[in-house]
């Protein structure tokens, strides 16, 4: 993960939770050309079999493929978590997943009252292991991908899941809960989050180049469409149903 990489590179996600990855990255390395998938037509992801993952995620691969990438980062920490190998097994494109990042910094941290907050399919898998106090989370997902982050329905959907836990550190185990980050300080003000975004950003080392940014989504809304006008500048965006 150390490796200076000058390259294209196709980053995906079962929807919006991905350009949180995708903004990490872009801020880390400004000058680099970026493609983007969110499957926005088949989410959410985490109450899917890993069947139904691996035939979704593979047709991503394949589009990435022919947008000429040169790595594919999965901006996604269900499919991270359960279909990753068979993933990579499929391409001979570098293929990065966006959990091993913050599980090698895990190891290397000794931090109290830890805990991830995930995806039901993620927290199934065990990936974060048995130490930290694994949280799983269906309702949030739906609620931002319908533009409900905000709202009070997406207060109260945090407070069960978190206000009664002892958390001091909180791994954001899905790329779209960065996106509820000021509305978890409300519940735990002291909190400390640790974003799998910036974790692989600072771990993927990428030489500059020329900068252009494609975003593909395979239903496209006013939703999505404001989202991505307020994290990002310049940029192209298109439905495409693969």
């Amino acid at each position: 993960m150390n490796a200076v990489i000058k390259m294209r590179i196709g980053v995906f996600d079962s929807g919006l939770g991905g350009l949180t990855v995708l903004e990490a990255l872009i801020k880390k390395n400004p000058q680099n050309e970026y493609v983007y998938f969110g499957d926005t037509l088949n989410i959410p992801y985490g109450d899917k079999s890993k069947e139904e993952l691996l035939k979704l995620s593979s047709k991503i691969v394949k589009f990435l493929e022919s947008k000429k990438v040169d790595i594919i980062v999965i901006a996604c920490g269900t499919l991270s978590s359960n279909v990753y190998s068979e993933l990579d097994d499929l391409t001979t494109t570098p293929i990065y997943d966006i959990l091993s990042p913050t599980r090698e910094f895990l190891e290397n941290q000794k931090l109290n009252n830890l805990a991830v907050i995930a995806t039901e399919m993620t927290i199934k898998s065990g990936v974060f292991g048995s130490d930290i106090i694994s949280i799983a989370c269906p309702k949030i997902v739906p609620l931002i991908e319908a533009g409900k982050s905000d709202s009070e329905e997406m207060q109260k959907v945090l407070e069960g899941y978190l206000k009664d836990k002892n958390i001091d550190n909180l791994v954001l185990g899905c790329t779209h809960y960065p996106l509820v980050k000021e509305q978890i300080k409300k519940i735990k003000p002291n909190i400390n989050f640790i974003d799998m975004g910036e974790i692989l950003a600072e771990n993927l080392k990428i030489e500059p180049s020329k900068y252009q940014l494609d975003l593909y989504f395979s239903s496209l809304n006013e939703t999505i469409k404001s989202l991505v006008a307020n994290m990002f500048k310049d940029y192209k965006i298109e439905e495409r149903r693969l």
